[in-house]
């Protein structure tokens, strides 16, 4: 049954009114509401919307993460016969008692826009003397909050709750479930006394009792709380927040808000200032804040905690200990607000879409962070690193992911970047890293950005910060890449000199890379660092390829990038062998830019053992001729921009004519020595593309003229 209206807010209302004037053992009981509070005063948000301030929902604009957390409340009735559970129903739909009652109600929808939490909400009766167990059975498993109602004039229904009810919903959902439960006293109007006190105790037995309460269905007193509890109980748990035996917030509770907190904290000063206040407000609750309403807070958290302000500002144990009380006065809402935006669900852990939304990226394409990415992960360096020198310190590493559930990076993985002196992370080395995670696996960048603090909503996620590159064969055809990030793979035999070509590409040489002490496997297998690439910042990623043997097998992952780097040993006859074969069988029949070096070339260069020597071997291939490389004193970056521009520019001879000087041009091999030499060439192509273009149109016109005839003749 769907019915079109239900009086809830203002009904809420008025019952809320009408509770307050109630005895102090009438009043519903909650499971935190016995812990001590300091101070009198009303435990509002400053500026939260009135719904939420009620005990309602939020807006719909505020609704980002509930489909996230839950999508609809299915709420079950049970409890002995003639308690008046189907009463409690029909008051509720009708805001009327009717005196004739089915023996069971029809199972009641109630629109998500006339409830206050602006969800969906089901509500299910139960009847013995219509279903048998095994239906018993079936809606309990479906139920997402369960009222166990008794007659408040009947004790052998109150009994009936510790010795059947309760045992059962524990059998049938399992000893330590966590579906909520709240009792319901129902027929007050009967009796003038209550009967909390034999049902509160229960709620230290059965940790599942969310709530107790006592209402009539004939008065409609508490009828709209009830439902309204029932509610809350599904979208805004207590158990997850609140420790009710402790009296304190839970463990991952106070991890979840420290986490806010400290995204909040946008100076890193350990305080939340007015400004990050504000900032605070406006993100969870989308409403203003006043000046005096922050004051407000700040002397209620002086009241419950000696450090709770600082400086005038808001400190963690003061954020946590308002928190508490929200919880403790049955704000709990007002808590799951602020850690829904930040992408909590029920379990609080951080929902999975929040972390990583879909992105699609088609094979050939990469991922790399744009300029929204860059700035996001800049501003977080700036933030952790305090003492200003564009390098973070162990423990400003450890303080910047204390947030996260691990540093995202082996420590293997900072040897492949650039780090000072002490070894620590420089500004350039952690914008490295993250070009290089978003390349190798770009969920795990947008999971790290929304942990650290990515701004997510409704309308913005981490897709925003991401560009999806196009297709490798379409750069291919243009002869122009349109990526900032480069992938490089270094190939060549065993002490070829991989890992000191790789390591220079950082500003390291050979003896500095020995001085690192580290050997084989525990050497990076990425070495990433920005080159410049015609005034523009691109990001060149190295990677050591293990191919010890000719006859080995490369996998495609291994075989196509951007630019291959094809390494062999000047001074070892027999090395030049391996690189050849290698091009031969995985890139001669690829159209991927591929150089070949001469490596230890200060040891000398060798005649190869091979059918041809290297310069001729490139020359029958048209590859560049090999670039002889070393860096036992210093490091020379021609050869990283040289590998740079031909990933840029794919079968790049004719791009680099455009855009080098010829002087460049001879440095690099592409251009001939002798300017008489280009000059003859260059009228060369000329005079034969002139020639070449006479001829064709030559050949076209006596055609064109044809079909203009043939056409003449079709019309008459």
């Amino acid at each position: 049954m769907l019915i079109p209206t239900l009086g809830g807010d203002a009904a809420f209302n008025q019952q809320q009114g009408a509770q307050q004037q109630q005895p102090q053992n009438q009043r519903p009981r909650h499971r935190q509401e016995d812990a001590q509070i300091t101070g009198n005063t009303r435990i509002d948000y400053p500026g939260t919307p009135d719904r939420l301030r009620s005990g309602g929902g939020q807006d719909a604009d505020m609704m980002y993460l509930r489909t996230q957390v839950r999508r609809d409340v299915r709420i079950l009735l049970v409890g002995e016969r003639d308690v008046g559970k189907t009463s409690v129903i029909l008051s509720l739909v009708s805001e009327e008692f009717a005196d004739v009652v089915p023996p069971r109600s029809e199972e009641i929808t109630i629109p998500a826009d006339v409830t206050p939490e602006l969800v969906p909400t089901h509500i299910v009766d139960y009847s013995a003397a219509e279903q048998g167990e095994t239906e018993l059975v079936e809606e309990v498993l479906k139920a997402h909050v369960i009222c166990v109602v008794y007659s408040v004039n009947d004790d052998d229904t109150i009994e009936r709750i510790s010795t059947y009810w309760l045992p059962f919903i524990r059998q049938t959902l399992g000893e330590h479930h966590k579906v909520p439960v709240i009792l319901v006293g129902n027929k007050i109007d009967l009796v003038d006394y209550s009967t909390m006190e034999l049902v509160v105790p229960l709620m230290s037995e059965f940790a599942e009792i969310e709530t107790c309460i006592e209402c009539s269905a004939k008065t409609l007193r508490n009828i709209s709380e009830l439902f309204f509890y029932a509610q809350k109980a599904v979208l805004h748990p207590t158990a997850p927040l609140y420790d009710s035996d402790k009296k304190e917030l839970t463990d991952k509770c106070k991890k979840a808000l420290e986490r806010v907190f400290r995204i909040c904290d946008m100076n890193n000063d350990g305080v939340l200032d007015d400004m990050e206040m504000y900032a605070f407000q406006k993100t969870c609750y989308d409403a203003p804040l006043q000046p005096q309403a922050l004051d407000s807070v700040k002397t209620i958290i002086q009241r419950n905690c000696q450090d709770g302000v600082v400086n005038n500002g808001i400190s963690l144990p003061g954020f946590l200990v308002l928190h508490t009380l929200f919880i403790q006065r049955g704000k709990h809402e007002t808590t799951w607000t602020a850690l829904r935006k930040y992408g909590y669900n029920d379990e609080l852990s951080v929902c999975n879409d929040y972390l990583c939304p879909l992105i699609a990226v088609p094979p050939g394409c990469t991922t790399e962070l744009n300029q929204l990415g860059f700035d996001f992960f800049t501003s977080v360096f700036v933030r952790y690193d305090k003492d200003r020198d564009r390098c973070l310190s162990p423990e400003e590493l450890a303080n910047m992911f204390s947030i996260c559930p691990t540093i995202p990076w082996v420590k293997q993985m900072f040897l492949g970047v650039q780090t000072n002196e002490k070894g620590w992370l420089t500004y350039s080395g952690f914008i490295c890293q993250w070009a290089l995670t978003t390349l190798l696996d770009v969920n795990r960048t947008m999971e790290y950005m929304a942990y650290l603090g990515y701004p997510i909503n409704e309308d913005r996620n981490q897709l925003e910060a991401i560009n999806v590159t196009r297709e490798k064969r379409l750069d291919l055809a243009k002869k122009q890449s349109t990526r900032n990030v480069y992938r490089c793979h270094v190939i060549g035999a065993k002490n070829s000199g991989k890992t000191t070509l790789c390591q220079g590409l950082i500003g390291r040489t050979l003896e500095g890379t020995k001085k690192l002490g580290v050997e084989g496997e525990d050497m990076p297998k990425f070495v990433v660092n920005m080159i410049q690439v015609y005034g523009q910042e691109k990001y060149l990623v190295m990677q050591d390829i293990d191919l010890n043997r000719v006859v080995d097998f490369l996998p495609p992952s291994e075989i196509l990038c951007d630019v291959a780097c094809l390494v062999y040993d000047a001074s070892d006859p027999k090395s030049f062998e391996f690189v050849a074969r290698t091009y031969l069988n995985y890139y001669a029949t690829l159209k991927i830019p591929v150089l070949v070096v001469a490596n230890k070339a200060d040891k000398g260069e060798v005649m190869q053992d091979y059918i041809l020597q290297p310069s001729a071997f490139c020359a029958k291939y048209k590859l560049p001729p090999p670039h002889s490389f070393s860096c036992v004193d210093k490091v020379n970056k021609e050869i990283y921009i040289k590998l740079a521009t031909m990933a840029a520019f794919p079968r790049f001879q004719a791009a680099w004519m455009i855009f080098y000087r010829s002087s460049h041009l001879r440095k690099l091999g592409i251009l001939p020595e002798s300017n008489t030499t280009w000059i003859k060439t260059g009228l060369g192509v000329a005079l034969v593309t002139t020639a070449f273009y006479i001829g064709y149109k030559a050949l076209m016109k006596p055609q064109s003229s044809s079909l203009l005839r043939g056409g003449g003749k079709s019309a008459s």
